[in-house]
C-alpha cells in the first residue's frame, strides 16, 4: 500500500494526523504493508525570511481573534497528547517559510531517510521552538538523522532540487488539494486532515480490501 502524505512541517494537523495514521498502522500489522512518501505543500509560501509572529499571523490569514486563536491552540496540544505527541511550550513562537526544508526532504528520500528527516524536522519547531528556514539549524537537524552535512549545505546554498519540489507542489495543487495534511493512498483515496485513529483504521482495511 502506498501512502503519500502532502504537509508541511510548521503544520501542527500534519503530525497530529501522522501519529494517529502511524498507530492505525501499526494495530493492522500483518493485515497491511505500506510504504510512507512525504510531499511538499508550504503553507505560507510569501512568508519573508524573518517570519512573522505566529499569534498576529493566525488572527489575520484566518480573521479570528486573539482569544479563539488561543481557544484553537489549546484544543490542538491536547489533540497532540491524545495522539502521544507533546508540543513545546512555544510562547508567541513565528511562523516562517518552509521551502528550504522541503528541498532537504526530497534529499532525503533517496537515502530512506525521509519521514525520520520530516519528524526531526517536526521536533525542531514544535517542541525547540526552532526556524525551519534558518541554515544553521537545518544542518543540525540533518547531521542529527545521519545524513551528510556538507551535501545538505550545497544543497542549501544553490537551488538544487528547487524545481523537483516547485514541481510537486504544483502536482498536488492541480490535483485540489488546498489544506493539509492530505493523506493519499495508492495514488487514488484521499483521506483529509489529522483524522482520529479509527478513521483512519477503518479506511485502510477498506482500501486493503480493494487490492
Amino acid at each position: 500500500m502506498q501512502i503519500d502524505i502532502v504537509s508541511d512541517v510548521s503544520c501542527p494537523w500534519c503530525i497530529i494526523g501522522y501519529k494517529s495514521l502511524s498507530k492505525a498502522i501499526e494495530n493492522l500489522a500483518g493485515e497491511i504493508t505500506v510504504n510512507i512518501d512525504w510531499q511538499p505543500f508550504e503553507l505560507n509560501p510569501q512568508m519573508p525570511a524573518e517570519g512573522q509572529e505566529i499569534g498576529e499571523h493566525i488572527t489575520q490569514k484566518y480573521g479570528i481573534s486573539q482569544e479563539q486563536a488561543e481557544q484553537n491552540r489549546e484544543a490542538i496540544k491536547q489533540r497532540g497528547l491524545d495522539v502521544g505527541y507533546e508540543f513545546g511550550n512555544r510562547g508567541g513562537g513565528r511562523i516562517f517559510n518552509t521551502f528550504d526544508a522541503h528541498r532537504l526532504l526530497h534529499w532525503a528520500h533517496e537515502y530512506g531517510k525521509q519521514t525520520e528527516l520530516k519528524l526531526a524536522l517536526f521536533d525542531l519547531y514544535f517542541k525547540q521552538s526552532g526556524n525551519p528556514s534558518d541554515h544553521q539549524q537545518l544542518l543540525e537537524v540533518v547531521a542529527q538523522v545521519g545524513l551528510d552535512r556538507e551535501k545538505a549545505a550545497e544543497i542549501l546554498n544553490s537551488d538544487i532540487f528547487e524545481q523537483d519540489v516547485r514541481k510537486a507542489q504544483a502536482h498536488y495543487q492541480q490535483a485540489g488539494i488546498s489544506s493539509v495534511p492530505a493523506v493519499i493512498v495508492n495514488n487514488k483515496h484521499l483521506i483529509s486532515g489529522g483524522q482520529p485513529v479509527e478513521i483512519f483504521e477503518q479506511a485502510l482495511k477498506q482500501i486493503a480490501k480493494e487490492v
